[in-house]
C-alpha cells in the first residue's frame, strides 16, 4: 500500500491549488481517502474525505472552498482548493481508511499515509 501526495506550493491568498494523491496496492472502490493537514504547533486536522462509494465529507473550515474528487482509472484522489487563506498554510496529507461517517476526521482511523505536501498561502 502506497500513497503519494503532491501539488503543494506557494500561492497568494485568494488563489487556488490542486493536490493529488496517487495510490497503489489497493482500489479506490474498496477504501476511502481523506485529506488532513497539519500546521506548525497544531494537531492534524481532517478536512475532507471521499468514501469508497464516492460520498464526500468536508470540515466546516473548508466547506464551499475545497472540493474532493477521484479518478478511479488513474488511482488518484484530488483536492481542489480555491479561495485560499493564510490559515490554510500547512502540510497536507492523504490517508487511507474505512471509518464510519461520524469518525472520518479522526486521524487514528487511517492506517496508511502519504508523505505530505506543503501548502503555503501568503497574505
Amino acid at each position: 500500500v502506497q500513497l503519494q501526495a503532491s501539488g503543494g506550493g506557494l500561492v497568494q491568498a485568494g488563489g487556488s491549488l490542486r493536490l493529488s494523491c496517487v495510490v497503489s496496492g489497493f482500489r479506490l472502490v474498496d477504501y476511502g481517502i481523506a485529506w488532513f493537514r497539519q500546521a506548525p504547533g497544531k494537531e492534524r486536522e481532517g478536512i475532507s474525505y471521499i468514501r469508497s462509494s464516492g460520498s464526500t465529507y468536508y470540515a466546516d473550515s473548508v466547506k464551499g472552498r475545497f472540493t474532493i474528487s477521484r479518478d478511479i482509472a488513474k488511482n488518484t484522489v484530488y483536492l481542489q482548493m480555491n479561495s485560499l487563506k493564510s490559515e490554510d498554510t500547512a502540510i497536507y496529507y492523504c490517508g487511507r481508511g474505512r471509518p464510519i461517517s461520524s469518525a472520518w476526521s479522526t486521524s487514528s482511523m487511517y492506517a496508511y499515509w502519504g508523505q505530505g505536501t506543503l501548502v503555503t498561502v501568503s497574505s
